[in-house]
């Protein structure tokens, strides 16, 4: 009897590796097919967060804490996450670049001029499922062993930042599930890769092997988000505004800085529009070494103090860059 289990053990090893290969032969590329599906049929994720298959219910669930800080869930109103912030007051939720491989916070901006979305501190969510690390670079070297587990995996990420970062509560596991869920409905679809037809030709051939494509997928975006904070520009060194465009500055204003302060904001108590009583407000703090000045509170933000635990996220390179610090001066003063 022996004698016939290794050949039939290799007869159902051949059986089992056809049948890999046809089933990932099937998998048919569209545009609207989800790029982290893609690479978990060819065999290039395996992030604990992928979920092939969403479940729709979970992923609603999800969606509504993010948006939110609360859900329904069986008849009932959750637990508030946090009462400070929300997932979105930081946050996009749609595509924010041009070009998903080098974006550039002057692209983001026309983006955002373009769409009336914020120009906001935070990486958008959608994408997010398709990264491989989070909390980079500086906000890594800077903060150490607190973002440590929360690097590579975004479960811990997601956890780390509702309990620190919105100022709130380590979530349940229902909770944690549920956004899971949902940032695999906002991961990226082919079509937002910017692929050229024989590209998108050679996902469907056999001409490349699996490793190929899933090269070619994972060479149109970036895989994290850059962070490099930046320094106060010291006071006798600060242009004012004088390189600045404000016409520029004016957008990043109302797309930035009105998009948490403005008046139909709740959970903010410093309220500014585009009247002359906020701009001449502003102007006091501008060639002062304030810690409200446009040069600090765009690098350094705001700390949480004694109960009072809202705070601003600063702007790292990557999200403003320093010609745009002084168009936002410009506006201001001039």
């Amino acid at each position: 009897m022996r004698k016939y289990l290794i050949p039939l053990g290799a007869i159902l090893l051949a059986f089992l590796c056809w049948s890999f290969v046809a089933w990932q032969k099937t998998l048919l590329v569209t545009p609207e097919t989800r790029v982290s599906e893609v690479l978990h049929h060819w065999g290039g994720s395996n992030k604990s967060h992928v979920r092939v298959v969403v479940d729709a219910e979970k992923a609603a669930i999800g969606k509504q804490l993010v948006y939110n800080g609360w859900a329904i869930k069986n008849g009932k109103k959750s637990k508030v996450i946090s009462t400070y912030f929300t997932c979105t007051n930081c946050h996009n939720q749609v595509i924010e670049d041009e070009n998903l491989s080098n974006p550039t916070p002057e692209a983001r901006l026309s983006k955002a001029v373009k769409q009336k979305l914020p120009f906001l501190q935070g990486t958008t969510f959608y994408g997010t499922a398709n990264r491989t690390s989070w909390y980079n670079d500086d906000y890594y070297l800077k903060y150490g062993s607190l973002v440590a587990s929360a690097k590579d995996t975004l479960e811990n990420a997601i956890q780390l930042c509702a309990k620190v970062c919105s100022s709130g509560r380590y979530l349940d596991s229902w909770e944690l599930e549920a956004i899971v869920q949902y940032y695999n409905t906002i991961d990226y679809k082919i079509k937002d890769l910017g692929l050229r037809q024989e590209e998108y030709d050679q996902l469907n051939s056999q001409e490349l092997s699996f490793l190929e494509k899933s090269n070619l997928l994972k060479s149109k975006y970036k895989s994290y988000s850059g962070a490099t904070f930046l320094d106060i520009i010291p006071k006798k060194k600060r242009k004012l505004g004088a390189e600045g465009d404000p016409g520029i500055g004016k957008e990043i204003f109302v797309q930035s800085c009105m998009a948490c302060h403005g008046y139909d904001k709740e959970f903010t108590s410093f309220k500014l529009d585009t009247t002359n009583l906020s701009i001449s407000f502003l102007k006091k703090y501008v060639h002062q070494n304030h810690p409200y000045s446009m040069y600090s509170i765009v690098r350094k933000g705001t700390v949480a103090e004694f109960a009072i635990r809202e705070y601003m996220p600063h702007y790292t390179a990557q999200r403003m860059s320093e010609q745009q610090l002084e168009d936002l001066v410009s506006y201001i003063l001039f």
